[in-house]
């Protein structure tokens, strides 16, 4: 059982994996995926994130105890978390910049938020949430609207895919939250990036993309770092937040990590950051410290974890 102040810590140290780390994958995989087939690229990603998840896993004396009810979660999730919206993400990504993939991916917070008020873990907004977010929204518009005011109709259906892949994503998240798994968390982690895997392997060999693979130095290089890095590490912290603290807290990953994406894409991919970005990355920080102020909800979660053991991981 964890106390209040290592329970604080863990949840410091999971926020700030998951801010740097997935904020930083957005340009890497954008060097990825025009690097490479991008969703072989995925694919392969994710297997191997999988099996080093799972050899971790049985290190640490993991048990992989499946029974029908457990590959019945693995494969939603597997799909909802791994197959539907990397596969979606990274073949857009061919065409749309990373920073504006980014701000897409900032309506997660929303419909995680949204989704969370329904099912066994449902949770209600109250009035600071809700102000938060909308506050946390109004940055991440700022940081989209474009140099002069003029939205580009380009890539459009592209953008609209991305979307797709964030609410498929926000609604397999609170998914999560809510299952019951016999297998802890790096088990449950590590089968689920493996089945996605290979969802997406078969994927992208249906498609072709074997014939136009090369043995691309950035291509490779950005995928170790995605593996280890993003799948590995931070998806962890990731789910460990999904299942310990409110769905509004986790949605805010998806206010943050725009704000890094647009920096990094600016900075070594020449993706123009205006006045409007910079206003709106103050005022989406705002929204977050709204949203994710800990003091009481650490508290309650606390006394809630005393009372459910499964959630204290």
């Amino acid at each position: 059982m964890l106390t209040d102040t290592s329970r604080r810590a863990k949840l410091i140290s999971c926020f700030a994996i998951v801010y740097l780390v997935w904020g930083s994958t957005y340009l890497v995989a954008s060097i990825g995926v025009h690097a490479l087939p991008p969703v072989l690229f995925g694919g392969i990603r994710f297997i191997c994130a999988g099996l080093l998840l799972g050899a971790a896993a049985l290190v640490m004396g993991s048990r992989f105890q499946l029974d029908a009810t457990e590959w019945r979660h693995l494969v939603i999730v597997a799909i909802g978390s791994v197959l539907i919206p990397n596969s979606f993400t990274n073949w857009a990504m061919q065409h749309v910049a990373s920073n504006q993939t980014a701000i897409l991916n900032a309506s997660a917070a929303l419909w995680i938020a949204l989704f969370a008020t329904r099912g066994r873990r449902a949770h209600a907004l109250d009035r600071r949430t809700l102000i938060g977010l909308v506050i946390g929204f109004a940055g991440a518009a700022l940081i989209l609207w474009p140099p002069g005011g003029k939205f580009a109709a380009t890539h459009f259906d592209l953008q609209l895919l991305i979307l797709l892949a964030v609410f498929v994503w926000s609604a397999t998240t609170v998914y999560i939250r809510n299952v019951h798994s016999k297998l802890d968390l790096l088990a449950f982690s590590a089968l689920q990036m493996l089945l996605g895997g290979v969802m997406m392997t078969g994927v992208g060999l249906a498609m072709g993309e074997a014939a136009r693979w090369s043995w691309s130095r950035p291509g490779l290089a950005a995928m170790a770092y995605l593996t280890v890095a993003s799948s590995c590490l931070a998806y962890t912290a990731f789910s460990w937040l999904a299942r310990n603290t409110t769905p509004a807290m986790v949605g805010t990953y998806s206010y943050v990590n725009p704000a890094i994406a647009a920096v990094l894409g600016w900075w070594f991919l020449d993706e123009h950051l205006g006045a409007a970005q910079l206003m709106g990355v103050a005022i989406m920080f705002a929204g977050v410290a709204l949203v994710s102020w800990p003091s009481r909800e650490v508290k309650r979660l606390n006394e809630d974890a005393q009372r459910d053991p499964t959630t204290a991981g």
